[in-house]
Order: C-alpha cells, then structure tokens, then sequence
C-alpha cells in the first residue's frame, strides 16, 4: 500500500494572472500559453506527475488536485504508471517465450511509454487511447505495429480491471488489434526452382524444405538429423531456435502446442535431402541438418546477405524467406488438400490462417465448380426419357 504522506506546499509558478507566487498545500497549477490550466502533483512515490487533460479554468484544476489529494488520504491512490505496471505484467506472464518477451519489452518502450508511462493506470481513458492510436498511424507506425501495441496495451488494462485498479477497460476501439497484413507474393513452381538453383548450394535444400514442408525459418533452424525420416517421407518438426537482439540463438519448442507435427514430403524434395545430408550434415543423430559455411548455427542477419545475392540472380524482388512456406502452402491448397490438412500442415491450431490459402484459391474452385457441374450434367442424362421410337 502506498504511504500517505503528503507532498509539502509547492509554489505556483510565476505565471498566475497576477504574476505572484500562490502557495499551495497540494500540488500546483499553471497557466499554458494556450489559455487552458495544467495541474501537477509529487505523489507517495515522490514522482511528479501532471493530470492527465488540461483545465479550461484554475478553478477546475484546483478541484482536480482536491480530489486526487482525498485518494491520497484514504488510501485509494493508484501507484504505478503505465510504465511500471506494463513492464512488472511482462515480468509476471508465465511461460512467455523469449522473443515474445523482447516484442513486448520492445512495444513498451517505443510504442506505450512515450505516451502513457507518466499516467497512472486509472488515469488512462478511452479517450487518450484513440489519440494516442491515431497519432502513432499518422506518424508513420506500420499498421500491423500499431495492431500489437494496441492489443498489449489491451492485455494489460484487463489485468489492472482484474486487480481492481480500473473499473473497465479504456482499450475499447473495434478491431483495434486487428493485424492487417498487406498480401505477401506468391512464387510460382518455377521461381521456386529458379531461386534453389541460385543460391549457394549448402541452402539448396533449405528452399525446397521451407517451400514444401511448410516450416519456418526457426523450425529448419532448429532441425536435426533424426527428425528426418527419408524412408517415409517425413520431416518430423520438435523445435525451433529464437533469436534475441543481443546476438544469441535459443533453441526451444516449436510456436506453439500445434507447431510440433510431421509433415509428408514430395520425393523430389527427399532426394535433394539425401544429397545435403550426405554432403552437408555430420553423421549423428543429434546434428543440425542446416548450418553456415563456418559450422555455425543459422542466423538471419548472416543469411541475409546469401539470401539478397541469390534473388538477384534469379531475377526477383521484394521476396522473403517466409514467402516460400506461404507458397508451399499454397500449393498446397492448390493440390486440393482440406482445411484440417492445411492446419497440420501448418502448425496451427486455429482455421483463421488456413482458411485465407482455401478462400484465395479462385482456381482450386472453380474446379469444384466445374466439377459439381459435371456430377449434374450426368444426373439429369439419367432422367431424360428415351427418344420415341427406340
């Protein structure tokens, strides 16, 4: 419980319409050069803090610090900013994998705090969440930023209702945490092919694996031989490596509970395999089927470099890597594969992700289209009488 001592008299600056200095017993107030009043406090912590909106009148920021003084008094003033109380709820969220933890940490810092960790929690209303929305999209925040940041922000207010700190959540904009994402390129069987022949020939077989086993940068990373079962056609993915901004590689489980799953591989592809297995990876069980020219683990910002060289030669642009899982899933969708196909092929446990690759598939059904035609077209042959005189 904070302590309820009081901040001792504080002068007014000498910016009153009289010009003299007013002492106060409580907090101060001032005049703006827009006209309007701001009113600032020392609280039990001993942190000045201003109201979180200005005044129209003295008057009305005098009766402001009245009623924040009577919190004090009674022990209902709420203690930390938002800048305190996200980052002890990061602190406090069991099980968060480390990148997870850096992406909120990293929200807070550059999204969150700027705005409101000068604010006490309940002092944050729905109002200043909008403004504080719109000022990060008019200030050229991606929108997809914005949408984590918003829903972090989200997360937390709900913890501080759940506390008892705030009587309702002010995160309160519809689909203020809505991500989206503009349309990722879709590489054709071509340009896939194209882009394994060009790059170093170590990754060869990387670009086939990401692009028909669906795996993520972190899962091939994170690959080892015994995953492999070329007998059977199958890449079984258990882990995936997490790399944090001080440089060091994690290895731990997959994204999430459906991530861990075995994927069926094209022949073609278990060929390629048997070739970078033979060439590339040493003998044991434990070893990692993917690594660097130098025997080191799989880092982006090395790769990066390997990846740009290698899209230049075969004539394309604007390509990541996770582009090739995006295509080897639609692919997939293409070969006629179901939803709940997609989903383990993917590693998702929900239909919202699977669901985009089977409603973009315009080809995929108009074959179903087509095919149901087909399927009417002999039913009714059946029904036709037979011509008189037969």
């Amino acid at each position: 419980m904070a302590r309820t001592t009081l901040a001792t008299p504080e002068e007014e600056p000498r910016n009153s319409a009289k010009g003299k200095p007013v002492k106060r017993r409580f907090g101060r107030v001032r005049q703006l050069p827009s006209g309007r009043f701001q009113a600032r406090y020392r609280g039990p912590d001993d942190i000045d803090r201003a109201a979180p909106e200005t005044f129209a009148t003295k008057r009305d920021a005098e009766v402001w610090l009245t009623k924040k003084e009577a919190e004090i008094l009674v022990e209902d003033w709420s203690n930390p900013d938002l800048g305190k109380y996200g980052s002890d709820w990061v602190n406090e969220r069991p099980g968060l994998r480390p990148k997870t933890v850096q992406l909120y940490e990293g929200l807070l810092r550059l999204h969150l705090v700027p705005t409101f960790g000068n604010l006490a929690v309940s002092e944050i209303k729905a109002a200043h969440v909008r403004k504080w929305r719109k000022t990060l999209l008019d200030g050229g925040v991606g929108p997809v930023t914005v949408a984590k940041a918003y829903r972090l922000l989200k997360a937390i207010m709900n913890t501080a209702v759940e506390d008892k700190m705030i009587k309702s959540n002010p995160c309160q904009i519809k689909s203020g945490g809505k991500e989206e994402s503009p349309e990722r390129p879709t590489l054709t069987m071509e340009q896939v092919f194209t882009l394994a022949g060009a790059i170093e020939p170590r990754f060869r077989a990387l670009v086939l694996l990401a692009t028909f086993g669906s795996l993520r940068w972190g899962e091939l990373a994170a690959l080892r031989r015994k995953s492999l079962n070329l007998d059977a056609r199958t890449v079984r993915v258990v882990a995936s490596t997490t790399e944090l901004k001080d440089g060091s590689v994690t290895v731990g489980l997959p994204k999430s509970v459906a991530g861990t799953r075995t994927v069926a591989l094209p022949e073609l592809v278990v060929s390629e395999l048997r070739t970078h297995l033979d060439t590339y990876t040493d003998e044991h069980d434990e070893a990692f089927v993917f690594l660097g020219a130098k025997g080191a683990m799989l880092r982006r910002p090395a790769f990066s470099r390997i990846w740009a060289k290698a899209l230049k030669e075969a004539n394309l642009s604007g390509v990541h890597f996770h582009d090739l899982r995006h295509t080897g899933n639609t692919f997939a969708s293409q070969s006629g594969a179901t939803l709940r196909e997609l989903m383990n092929r993917m590693g998702h446990s929900t239909t919202r992700a699977a669901l985009i690759y089977l409603h973009t598939e315009n080809g995929r059904d108009q074959m179903i289209a087509d095919g149901m035609g087909k399927l009417a077209e002999a039913a009714l042959k059946k029904e036709d009488p037979p011509a008189s005189g037969t």
